[in-house]
Protein backbone atom coordinates (compact mmCIF):
# COMPACT_ATOMS: atom_id res chain seq x y z
CA UNK A 1 0.00 0.00 0.00
CA UNK A 2 1.01 3.62 -0.41
CA UNK A 3 1.97 5.84 2.50
CA UNK A 4 4.15 5.48 5.55
CA UNK A 5 6.03 2.21 6.00
CA UNK A 6 7.64 1.05 9.22
CA UNK A 7 10.38 -1.49 9.77
CA UNK A 8 8.57 -4.82 9.38
CA UNK A 9 10.43 -6.14 12.42
CA UNK A 10 8.78 -3.55 14.69
CA UNK A 11 5.08 -3.08 15.04
CA UNK A 12 4.09 -0.12 17.21
CA UNK A 13 1.55 -1.64 19.58
CA UNK A 14 -1.10 0.95 20.37
CA UNK A 15 -3.27 -1.63 22.09
CA UNK A 16 -3.44 -1.53 25.93
CA UNK A 17 -1.03 -4.41 26.51
CA UNK A 18 1.02 -6.28 25.47
CA UNK A 19 3.30 -3.33 24.84
CA UNK A 20 6.51 -2.48 23.03
CA UNK A 21 9.22 -3.41 25.56
CA UNK A 22 12.74 -2.19 26.20
CA UNK A 23 15.50 -4.32 24.69
CA UNK A 24 16.80 -5.03 28.20
CA UNK A 25 13.48 -6.69 29.03
CA UNK A 26 13.57 -8.76 25.87
CA UNK A 27 17.12 -9.90 26.59
CA UNK A 28 16.12 -10.93 30.12
CA UNK A 29 14.10 -13.76 28.57
CA UNK A 30 17.41 -15.33 27.57
CA UNK A 31 18.48 -16.08 31.13
CA UNK A 32 19.61 -19.71 31.66
CA UNK A 33 16.96 -22.37 32.23
CA UNK A 34 16.09 -22.63 35.90
CA UNK A 35 14.02 -25.01 38.02
CA UNK A 36 11.46 -23.15 40.09
CA UNK A 37 12.29 -25.22 43.19
CA UNK A 38 15.91 -24.05 43.27
CA UNK A 39 17.12 -21.34 45.69
CA UNK A 40 17.99 -19.07 42.75
CA UNK A 41 14.34 -18.89 41.77
CA UNK A 42 13.30 -18.30 45.35
CA UNK A 43 15.61 -15.30 45.40
CA UNK A 44 14.22 -14.02 42.09
CA UNK A 45 10.61 -14.41 43.24
CA UNK A 46 11.24 -12.70 46.58
CA UNK A 47 13.12 -9.87 44.89
CA UNK A 48 10.30 -9.26 42.40
CA UNK A 49 7.66 -9.34 45.16
CA UNK A 50 9.56 -6.65 47.06
CA UNK A 51 9.90 -4.50 43.93
CA UNK A 52 6.19 -4.85 43.15
CA UNK A 53 5.36 -3.63 46.64
CA UNK A 54 7.59 -0.59 46.11
CA UNK A 55 6.05 0.08 42.71
CA UNK A 56 2.60 0.12 44.35
CA UNK A 57 3.75 2.64 46.96
CA UNK A 58 3.73 0.10 49.77
CA UNK A 59 6.12 -0.18 52.70
CA UNK A 60 6.87 -2.99 55.17
CA UNK A 61 3.19 -3.10 56.08
CA UNK A 62 2.41 -4.36 52.56
CA UNK A 63 3.40 -7.43 50.61
CA UNK A 64 2.81 -8.87 47.14
CA UNK A 65 1.65 -12.26 45.88
CA UNK A 66 2.57 -13.31 42.34
CA UNK A 67 0.39 -15.37 40.01
CA UNK A 68 1.17 -16.93 36.66
CA UNK A 69 -1.71 -15.66 34.54
CA UNK A 70 -3.18 -12.50 33.08
CA UNK A 71 -4.44 -9.62 35.17
CA UNK A 72 -7.85 -11.29 35.30
CA UNK A 73 -6.31 -14.24 37.16
CA UNK A 74 -5.07 -11.98 39.96
CA UNK A 75 -8.42 -10.17 40.01
CA UNK A 76 -10.28 -13.44 40.39
CA UNK A 77 -7.85 -14.57 43.10
CA UNK A 78 -8.42 -11.42 45.13
CA UNK A 79 -12.19 -11.25 44.72
CA UNK A 80 -12.74 -14.91 45.56
CA UNK A 81 -10.34 -15.01 48.50
CA UNK A 82 -11.01 -11.98 50.68
CA UNK A 83 -14.76 -11.79 51.27
CA UNK A 84 -15.75 -13.84 54.36
CA UNK A 85 -18.95 -15.92 54.37
CA UNK A 86 -20.72 -13.26 56.44
CA UNK A 87 -19.38 -10.37 54.34
CA UNK A 88 -20.47 -8.69 51.15
CA UNK A 89 -18.64 -6.85 48.39
CA UNK A 90 -19.80 -3.69 46.65
CA UNK A 91 -18.85 -3.54 42.98
CA UNK A 92 -18.58 -0.04 41.49
CA UNK A 93 -19.15 -0.22 37.76
CA UNK A 94 -18.90 2.45 35.05
CA UNK A 95 -17.50 0.45 32.13
CA UNK A 96 -16.64 -2.92 30.67
CA UNK A 97 -14.07 -3.79 33.32
CA UNK A 98 -16.42 -2.83 36.13
CA UNK A 99 -18.88 -5.26 34.57
CA UNK A 100 -16.13 -7.90 34.55
CA UNK A 101 -15.68 -7.52 38.32
CA UNK A 102 -19.40 -8.11 38.71
CA UNK A 103 -19.23 -11.23 36.54
CA UNK A 104 -16.44 -12.71 38.66
CA UNK A 105 -18.26 -12.36 41.98
CA UNK A 106 -21.53 -13.51 40.40
CA UNK A 107 -19.99 -16.67 38.94
CA UNK A 108 -18.55 -17.60 42.34
CA UNK A 109 -21.75 -16.81 44.21
CA UNK A 110 -20.08 -14.19 46.41
CA UNK A 111 -22.62 -11.95 48.17
CA UNK A 112 -22.47 -8.56 46.50
CA UNK A 113 -24.13 -5.26 45.74
CA UNK A 114 -23.83 -3.45 42.44
CA UNK A 115 -23.35 0.32 42.25
CA UNK A 116 -23.85 0.95 38.56
CA UNK A 117 -23.18 4.08 36.54
CA UNK A 118 -23.30 4.59 32.79
CA UNK A 119 -20.15 3.90 30.81
CA UNK A 120 -17.80 6.90 31.15
CA UNK A 121 -20.06 8.45 33.79
CA UNK A 122 -18.23 9.91 36.78
CA UNK A 123 -18.56 7.91 39.98
CA UNK A 124 -20.64 9.82 42.50
CA UNK A 125 -18.82 9.43 45.81
CA UNK A 126 -21.80 10.79 47.74
CA UNK A 127 -23.85 7.87 46.44
CA UNK A 128 -21.05 5.50 47.46
CA UNK A 129 -21.05 6.93 50.96
CA UNK A 130 -24.83 6.57 51.25
CA UNK A 131 -24.70 2.94 50.15
CA UNK A 132 -22.03 2.12 52.73
CA UNK A 133 -23.93 3.95 55.45
CA UNK A 134 -27.11 2.05 54.65
CA UNK A 135 -25.70 -1.48 54.31
CA UNK A 136 -23.53 -2.56 57.23
CA UNK A 137 -23.02 -6.02 55.71
CA UNK A 138 -20.73 -4.61 53.02
CA UNK A 139 -17.19 -5.48 54.07
CA UNK A 140 -15.32 -4.67 50.84
CA UNK A 141 -15.58 -2.20 47.99
CA UNK A 142 -14.03 -2.90 44.59
CA UNK A 143 -13.49 -0.45 41.74
CA UNK A 144 -11.46 -0.02 38.56
CA UNK A 145 -8.84 2.72 38.56
CA UNK A 146 -8.37 3.08 34.80
CA UNK A 147 -11.49 1.95 32.92
CA UNK A 148 -9.74 0.85 29.74
CA UNK A 149 -12.98 0.46 27.80
CA UNK A 150 -13.33 4.24 27.65
CA UNK A 151 -9.97 5.68 28.74
CA UNK A 152 -11.55 7.13 31.87
CA UNK A 153 -9.65 7.53 35.13
CA UNK A 154 -11.73 6.92 38.25
CA UNK A 155 -11.19 8.81 41.56
CA UNK A 156 -9.44 6.11 43.57
CA UNK A 157 -7.83 8.56 46.00
CA UNK A 158 -11.13 10.16 46.99
CA UNK A 159 -12.91 6.80 47.08
CA UNK A 160 -10.24 5.57 49.49
CA UNK A 161 -11.16 8.36 51.91
CA UNK A 162 -14.86 7.45 51.78
CA UNK A 163 -14.29 3.71 52.17
CA UNK A 164 -11.76 4.13 54.98
CA UNK A 165 -14.05 6.52 56.86
CA UNK A 166 -16.74 3.84 56.77
CA UNK A 167 -14.26 1.22 58.06
CA UNK A 168 -14.43 -0.98 54.97
CA UNK A 169 -11.67 -2.45 52.78
CA UNK A 170 -10.94 -1.00 49.33
CA UNK A 171 -9.93 -3.28 46.47
CA UNK A 172 -8.61 -1.58 43.33
CA UNK A 173 -8.23 -3.01 39.85
CA UNK A 174 -5.05 -1.21 38.76
CA UNK A 175 -4.33 -3.63 35.93
CA UNK A 176 -3.92 -0.89 33.32
CA UNK A 177 -2.89 1.99 35.57
CA UNK A 178 -0.06 0.85 37.86
CA UNK A 179 3.13 2.52 36.67
CA UNK A 180 1.31 4.94 34.38
CA UNK A 181 -0.93 6.87 36.75
CA UNK A 182 -0.63 8.50 40.16
CA UNK A 183 -1.38 5.57 42.48
CA UNK A 184 -0.08 4.83 45.96
CA UNK A 185 -1.65 2.09 48.06
CA UNK A 186 -0.62 3.64 51.37
CA UNK A 187 -1.61 7.24 50.60
CA UNK A 188 -4.82 6.22 48.80
CA UNK A 189 -5.83 3.84 51.61
CA UNK A 190 -6.02 0.83 49.30
CA UNK A 191 -6.06 -2.50 51.10
CA UNK A 192 -5.72 -4.68 48.01
CA UNK A 193 -4.29 -3.61 44.66
CA UNK A 194 -4.28 -5.86 41.60
CA UNK A 195 -2.14 -5.35 38.49
CA UNK A 196 -0.18 -7.09 35.78
CA UNK A 197 3.32 -6.92 34.35
CA UNK A 198 2.53 -6.37 30.68
CA UNK A 199 0.98 -2.91 30.62
CA UNK A 200 2.47 0.21 32.24
CA UNK A 201 5.21 -1.83 33.95
CA UNK A 202 6.36 -2.64 30.39
CA UNK A 203 7.02 -6.35 30.86
CA UNK A 204 5.64 -9.38 29.01
CA UNK A 205 2.26 -11.09 29.47
CA UNK A 206 2.05 -14.00 31.90
CA UNK A 207 2.61 -12.53 35.37
CA UNK A 208 0.01 -10.76 37.50
CA UNK A 209 -0.02 -9.96 41.19
CA UNK A 210 -1.90 -8.78 44.25
CA UNK A 211 -0.36 -6.18 46.56
CA UNK A 212 -2.08 -6.12 49.95
CA UNK A 213 -1.66 -5.21 53.59
CA UNK A 214 0.28 -7.88 55.49
CA UNK A 215 -2.21 -7.77 58.35
CA UNK A 216 -5.02 -8.48 55.91
CA UNK A 217 -3.11 -11.34 54.30
CA UNK A 218 -2.82 -13.07 57.65
CA UNK A 219 -6.59 -12.89 58.22
CA UNK A 220 -7.37 -14.70 54.94
CA UNK A 221 -6.76 -18.04 56.67
CA UNK A 222 -10.27 -17.78 58.10
CA UNK A 223 -11.92 -17.35 54.67
CA UNK A 224 -12.86 -20.77 53.19
CA UNK A 225 -11.19 -21.24 49.77
CA UNK A 226 -13.48 -20.80 46.79
CA UNK A 227 -10.84 -21.87 44.25
CA UNK A 228 -7.76 -24.09 44.27
CA UNK A 229 -5.19 -22.54 41.95
CA UNK A 230 -6.28 -18.96 42.60
CA UNK A 231 -6.58 -19.13 46.38
CA UNK A 232 -4.78 -16.01 47.56
CA UNK A 233 -3.99 -17.24 51.05
CA UNK A 234 -2.35 -20.50 49.99
CA UNK A 235 -0.27 -18.63 47.41
CA UNK A 236 0.70 -16.09 50.06
CA UNK A 237 1.82 -18.83 52.47
CA UNK A 238 3.85 -20.55 49.76
CA UNK A 239 5.62 -17.37 48.66
CA UNK A 240 5.99 -15.66 52.05
CA UNK A 241 6.60 -18.58 54.41
CA UNK A 242 7.97 -21.33 52.18
CA UNK A 243 9.70 -18.89 49.80
CA UNK A 244 8.61 -21.14 46.95
CA UNK A 245 5.80 -20.85 44.38
CA UNK A 246 2.70 -22.91 45.03
CA UNK A 247 2.62 -24.04 41.39
CA UNK A 248 4.93 -24.00 38.38
CA UNK A 249 5.46 -20.33 37.47
CA UNK A 250 6.43 -18.56 34.24
CA UNK A 251 10.13 -18.48 35.10
CA UNK A 252 11.49 -16.61 32.08
CA UNK A 253 8.66 -14.09 32.16
CA UNK A 254 9.48 -13.34 35.79
CA UNK A 255 13.11 -12.65 34.81
CA UNK A 256 11.78 -10.14 32.28
CA UNK A 257 9.45 -8.52 34.83
CA UNK A 258 12.35 -8.19 37.26
CA UNK A 259 14.24 -6.22 34.62
CA UNK A 260 11.17 -4.21 33.61
CA UNK A 261 10.53 -3.04 37.17
CA UNK A 262 14.20 -2.10 37.53
CA UNK A 263 13.85 0.09 34.45
CA UNK A 264 10.70 1.68 35.86
CA UNK A 265 12.32 2.39 39.22
CA UNK A 266 15.34 3.88 37.43
CA UNK A 267 13.07 6.11 35.37
CA UNK A 268 10.89 6.91 38.38
CA UNK A 269 7.14 6.39 38.53
CA UNK A 270 6.45 10.14 38.37
CA UNK A 271 8.67 10.59 35.32
CA UNK A 272 7.08 7.59 33.59
CA UNK A 273 3.62 9.00 34.27
CA UNK A 274 4.79 12.36 32.90
CA UNK A 275 6.22 10.66 29.78
CA UNK A 276 2.93 8.90 29.14
CA UNK A 277 0.99 12.11 29.77
CA UNK A 278 3.08 14.02 27.23
CA UNK A 279 2.64 11.27 24.62
CA UNK A 280 -1.10 11.18 25.23
CA UNK A 281 -1.30 14.96 24.87
CA UNK A 282 0.64 14.86 21.60
CA UNK A 283 -1.59 12.08 20.29
CA UNK A 284 -4.84 13.78 21.31
CA UNK A 285 -3.84 17.13 19.86
CA UNK A 286 -3.09 15.40 16.56
CA UNK A 287 -6.40 13.52 16.61
CA UNK A 288 -8.32 16.75 17.15
CA UNK A 289 -6.36 18.42 14.35
CA UNK A 290 -7.66 15.63 12.12
CA UNK A 291 -11.21 16.42 13.22
CA UNK A 292 -11.65 13.24 15.28
CA UNK A 293 -13.68 13.24 18.49
CA UNK A 294 -12.41 11.80 21.78
CA UNK A 295 -14.99 10.09 23.98
CA UNK A 296 -14.00 11.14 27.51
CA UNK A 297 -13.81 14.78 28.69
CA UNK A 298 -10.27 16.08 29.08
CA UNK A 299 -10.29 16.28 32.88
CA UNK A 300 -11.29 12.61 33.20
CA UNK A 301 -8.82 11.04 30.76
CA UNK A 302 -6.07 8.64 31.70
CA UNK A 303 -2.43 9.13 30.74
CA UNK A 304 -2.35 6.03 28.61
CA UNK A 305 -5.46 5.37 26.54
CA UNK A 306 -7.71 7.37 24.22
CA UNK A 307 -11.08 6.18 22.93
CA UNK A 308 -11.78 7.84 19.57
CA UNK A 309 -14.96 8.01 17.49
CA UNK A 310 -14.48 6.41 14.09
CA UNK A 311 -14.53 8.88 11.18
CA UNK A 312 -17.71 8.95 9.12
CA UNK A 313 -17.71 6.29 6.43
CA UNK A 314 -14.80 4.34 7.92
CA UNK A 315 -15.23 0.99 9.63
CA UNK A 316 -12.85 -0.36 12.23
CA UNK A 317 -11.69 -3.49 10.40
CA UNK A 318 -10.57 -1.57 7.31
CA UNK A 319 -8.86 1.09 9.40
CA UNK A 320 -7.08 -1.58 11.46
CA UNK A 321 -5.78 -3.34 8.37
CA UNK A 322 -4.59 -0.12 6.72
CA UNK A 323 -2.70 0.94 9.85
CA UNK A 324 -1.25 -2.51 10.47
CA UNK A 325 0.21 -2.45 6.98
CA UNK A 326 1.83 0.87 7.94
CA UNK A 327 3.28 -0.66 11.12
CA UNK A 328 0.73 0.30 13.79
CA UNK A 329 -1.71 -1.82 15.80
CA UNK A 330 -4.91 -0.17 17.00
CA UNK A 331 -7.59 -1.68 19.24
CA UNK A 332 -11.37 -2.10 18.88
CA UNK A 333 -14.04 -0.81 21.22
CA UNK A 334 -16.06 -3.23 23.34
CA UNK A 335 -19.70 -4.24 23.77
CA UNK A 336 -22.17 -1.51 22.78
CA UNK A 337 -19.34 0.79 21.62
CA UNK A 338 -18.03 -1.75 19.12
CA UNK A 339 -18.06 -0.35 15.61
CA UNK A 340 -18.42 3.19 16.90
CA UNK A 341 -14.98 3.85 18.38
CA UNK A 342 -11.40 2.62 18.32
CA UNK A 343 -8.86 2.78 21.12
CA UNK A 344 -5.26 3.97 21.12
CA UNK A 345 -2.85 3.26 23.96
CA UNK A 346 0.49 4.96 24.46
CA UNK A 347 1.91 2.52 27.02
CA UNK A 348 5.31 0.94 26.59
CA UNK A 349 8.36 2.19 24.71
CA UNK A 350 6.47 4.38 22.29
CA UNK A 351 8.25 7.56 21.21
CA UNK A 352 7.17 11.02 20.08
CA UNK A 353 8.34 10.03 16.59
CA UNK A 354 6.05 6.99 16.73
CA UNK A 355 3.12 9.25 17.60
CA UNK A 356 3.87 11.68 14.78
CA UNK A 357 4.29 8.89 12.21
CA UNK A 358 1.10 7.24 13.43
CA UNK A 359 -0.87 10.45 12.98
CA UNK A 360 0.41 10.81 9.43
CA UNK A 361 -0.45 7.18 8.69
CA UNK A 362 -3.89 7.65 10.22
CA UNK A 363 -4.59 10.72 8.11
CA UNK A 364 -3.53 8.94 4.92
CA UNK A 365 -5.56 5.85 5.80
CA UNK A 366 -8.72 7.82 6.56
CA UNK A 367 -8.41 9.74 3.30
CA UNK A 368 -8.04 6.51 1.31
CA UNK A 369 -10.87 4.72 3.09
CA UNK A 370 -13.22 7.70 2.87
CA UNK A 371 -12.57 7.90 -0.87
CA UNK A 372 -13.58 4.25 -1.24
CA UNK A 373 -16.74 4.62 0.85
CA UNK A 374 -20.10 4.58 -0.99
Amino acid sequence: MDGIKQDAARLVLMNPGPVVVDERVRQALLQPDLCHREPEFSQLMTRVREKITRACGGDDLYTAVIFTGSGTAALEAALTSVVPPDGKILIIDNGYYGERLLKIVSIHGIPHEHLQFEWAEQIDLKVLDRVLAKDGAISHVCMVHHETSTGMLNPVHDAGKVVSARMRSLIVDAVSSLGGEDLNVKRDQIDICIATGNKCLEGFPGISFVCLRRALAETLKSVPPRTFYLDLYSQYVAEEIDRSPAFTPAVQTLYALDEAIDIMLEEGIERRSARYRLLAGRLRAGLMDLGLRIMVPENQRSNTLTAVHLPDGVNYENLHDELKAAGFIIYPAQATLKGKLFRLANMGRITEQDIDEFLRALQESVIRLAAKAP
